[in-house]
């Protein structure tokens, strides 16, 4: 068994001062003794910075998973605060510290999600290096999203579809434009002679498929007899760049549909 530690720090009125968290007990400036001797006097950071490192770091996952369901299910203004702080069984001065405003937490929501997939997908273009090919491209732009626990995500990406205005203003300005930007130039790159409209509307497409796979996962084997599943992520991935490629390769071999918007290579 490991020996046993006491700590103890004399107020002025000479008692002990401390907190216990789980079986530690935590001072701002203690001194330790072990079997009776006294240690070197060690200075660790305040009983408040500890709490917020250890306890909060849970209550604030708690939060964000509780919002994140909540407004998948009910959407972002019918849900309030209170819903959130009874749902997670914290108070509302919890939110408020980690969060400051539902604004904000909204925002942190939406962020935890789209984040983390943004970049990988630039990590990934990067890896292909300078002049990746089509295929490369789209692996980059739709694998790391058919990656993640989409039990979890598709709610919240139903929830934020569904109005088109919330979509623009508060996730494609603030965490899709300069991705979108980055692999258009790619895209144009490994397209040469491509059409601006045609890359536009070829990511568009993209988008679309990979939101509907996302969207209709738990559901692909019942409509389609047991054929189709998202079992096997990296299988569907090589299909939809396969289906995918294709598509923007017809744009491009088939003549451009506007030939006075053709692209020239970034």
């Amino acid at each position: 068994m490991a020996a046993e530690i006491g700590c103890h720090l004399p107020d002025q009125g000479g008692q002990a001062i401390g907190r216990r968290v789980g079986r530690v007990q935590y001072f701002p400036v203690f001194f330790c003794f072990s079997s009776g001797r006294t240690l070197d006097r060690v200075r660790i950071q305040s009983y408040d910075s500890i709490i917020r490192m250890i306890e909060p770091l849970d209550t604030k996952t708690r939060i964000l998973d509780t919002a994140e369901r909540l407004f998948g299910l009910n959407g972002f203004e019918a849900t309030s605060l209170r819903d959130i702080t009874h749902e997670a069984q914290v108070n509302l001065a919890a939110v408020n510290y980690h969060f400051q405003s539902k604004e904000s937490l909204v925002d942190a929501v939406i962020a935890r999600r789209v984040e983390p997939v943004n970049r990988r997908r630039l990590e990934m273009l990067e890896a292909a290096g300078q002049d990746p090919t089509l295929e490369q491209i789209l692996t980059a732009l739709l694998e790391p999203a058919l990656d993640i626990r989409l039990e979890c995500a598709v709610p919240l990406i139903g929830r934020i579809l569904s109005d088109p205005t919330h979509f623009l203003d508060r996730v494609y300005k603030r965490h899709f434009v300069s991705v979108s930007e980055q692999f258009r130039a790619a895209l144009i790159r490994a397209l040469p002679g491509s059409v601006l409209a045609d890359v536009m509307w070829g990511q568009l497409f993209t988008i679309g498929a990979m939101t509907q796979m996302m969207a209709l996962s738990q559901i692909l084997p019942d409509i389609t007899d047991g054929v189709c599943s998202m079992t096997d992520r990296p299988e569907v991935v090589k299909r939809a760049v396969h289906f995918l490629a294709a598509g923007f390769r017809a744009f491009s071999g088939g003549g451009p549909l506007d030939k006075e918007m053709t692209c020239a290579p970034a």
